[in-house]
């Protein structure tokens, strides 16, 4: 199964008030660190989609070394950002299965998209989602039978959607820390004072 990871950074972090792409994390952007660990994974091929401030968010990852897209519809909702790149990696890579990931969930590593495929190869299901907080979401894995509906997705819909449409085919995967995300000013600070990077490995 060819597996292609979609990496979605196109938002304007407005409730955060600056891109929260280029927040700084163990020596590395949260967008580089994230390309890092989805490279540094099983899959098969990445994709970055971009698109609010485009520039600016290139200059917080190696862009001339990994691929993206700038969606230029991105006020629309999430939905158009990953459709932008599910549509590109169907077409260039002809991937049988995606995995969506975001780049605010700092405890997302290659060994949680390695556990993601291994799942889904082991327990036959068509999704394998995160779980976390009393729900499902991502990063989450879709088979290529879900393309389809992914792409109907409107506005701010997600693919958490999809995952609820069809709860008998997810294979949920325990993730606690996916609940760790960097909407507010708020967040970042707490999350930075309860994981200080002074107690963290040295970046490679």
């Amino acid at each position: 199964m060819k597996t292609g990871v979609i990496l979605l950074a196109a938002g304007s972090s407005s409730r955060l008030g600056r891109p929260k792409q280029l927040i700084n994390y163990q020596g590395k952007t949260l967008i580089q660190k994230a390309i890092d660990e989805a490279q540094n994974s099983q899959a098969d091929c990445l994709l970055v989609v971009l698109g609010a401030n485009p520039d600016l968010i290139q200059t917080g990852f190696d862009h001339t070394k990994t691929p993206f897209v700038i969606n230029p519809n991105w006020q629309f909702g999430m939905s158009s950002s990953m459709q932008a790149g599910l549509r590109f990696l169907m077409e260039k890579k002809a991937i049988d299965q995606v995995l969506l990931m975001l780049c605010d969930q700092p405890f997302v590593d290659a060994s949680l998209l390695d556990q993601l495929i291994t799942t889904k190869e082991e327990s036959g299901k068509g999704i394998v989602a995160s779980a976390y907080s009393n729900t499902s979401g991502v990063p989450a894995l879709f088979d290529r039978t879900y393309f389809e509906e992914l792409l109907q997705l409107t506005g701010s819909e997600g693919a958490k959607k999809v995952i609820f449409n069809h709860q008998a085919e997810v294979q949920a995967l325990d993730f606690p820390l996916g609940a760790v995300d960097l909407d507010t000013e708020e967040d970042v600070n707490k999350f930075l004072s309860l994981y200080p990077q002074k107690n963290l490995p040295n970046p490679s």
